[in-house]
């Protein structure tokens, strides 16, 4: 009976790539519906604390690639298939909010999205905790940018 080596095994690292590819077709359908971002946000009225736009796009990459590991650090480390079905719905939220910001202009529905967005990067920290604190602390900052957003869109319903 043969038995697998380790030199028979693919590299762990290539059970990332699923999670990689999940994260980046949100990112690039973000950014198809985002298309003219920068002009509307440079058209909003925006509170003193907006950040400049050019900041969005490496923030959002630095947290894309940790909120893809942290979805396969936990797979890896077992959190189970509601673990990742929770990480899958912070992500169809993220998915769903930049339409409605930036291409139907509907910031209230937006800011209601983000909201559900924070709510369920929240419990996926939680979740992810019990099984994998790297994965939990790989969304941490990603939390609070979310957060951030939050205040930021907020913002923008009452100016706009």
């Amino acid at each position: 009976m043969a038995t697998a080596t380790l030199g028979n095994r693919p590299p762990a690292w290539l059970s990332l790539l699923p999670f990689l590819a999940a994260v980046a077709a949100v990112a690039i359908l973000g950014g198809l519906a985002a298309s003219s971002s920068g002009e509307t946000y440079r058209a909003l009225d925006l509170p003193p604390f907006a950040p400049p736009s050019w900041l969005f796009g490496p923030v959002w990459t630095v947290l894309y690639v940790m909120i893809a590991v942290a979805g396969w650090r936990a797979w890896r480390d077992g959190a189970g298939a509601a673990a990742l079905a929770l990480w899958g719905v912070q992500l169809a939220l993220n998915l769903a909010w930049t339409p409605l910001f930036f291409a139907a202009d509907r910031y209230g529905w937006a800011l209601v999205d983000i909201v559900a967005l924070l709510v369920a990067i929240a419990a996926t920290v939680a979740v992810f905790r019990r099984t994998s604190a790297l994965a939990a602390w790989l969304m941490v900052p990603y939390a609070v940018w979310a957060a951030f957003a939050t205040t930021l869109n907020a913002a923008i319903v009452v100016l706009n």
